[in-house]
């Protein structure tokens, strides 16, 4: 009941979700929908961009969901789609993250000022943000360090 609480305060501060599913797992998949709902029921005013990504697009030899039921399911659903191999190629990662960023910022321009600070919930304190934060950058830094040598 816990996680579930942390779950639900965490995406109630959201200003956008992003649901990733591995196409190599038929069962994370299957949750997507159920998360959309999820994350529906607490933002009731679709003002939260959702994303469906579908990870390890890579790894075809293991696939259990083809690429289409993710783009027809996030069609269904209203939401962005994308196909993306963090292990091979991090920039359709960031891209991903560059339109969510500017649909959040679309959200925010068309709320009055006075409504988004009233519905303000505090956003949990997260003592590793800066690590996740620096890490995150090392990453990119050495996937273009590599993709620059090549």
């Amino acid at each position: 009941m816990e996680c579930n609480e942390q779950l639900n305060r965490s995406i109630r501060w959201a200003d956008a979700v992003v649901i990733v599913f591995s196409i190599t797992d038929c069962k994370s998949y299957e949750l997507i929908n159920h998360l959309h709902q999820h994350v529906r029921h607490l933002h009731p005013d679709n003002r939260v961009p959702i994303v469906i990504v579908a990870n390890k697009a890579d790894l075809l030899h293991l696939k259990q969901v083809e690429p289409q039921h993710g783009l027809q399911l996030a069609n269904m659903l209203g939401c962005t789609f994308y196909e993306v191999s963090v292990s091979e190629n991090y920039i359709d990662v960031c891209n991903a993250f560059q339109v969510l960023c500017k649909e959040i910022s679309k959200h925010q321009t068309t709320s009055t000022p006075e409504k988004r600070k009233n519905s303000l919930i505090p956003r949990p304190k997260s003592p590793n943000m800066q690590d996740l934060k620096r890490r995150f950058k090392q990453v990119l830094s050495a996937k273009v360090r590599t993709a620059t040598s090549v």
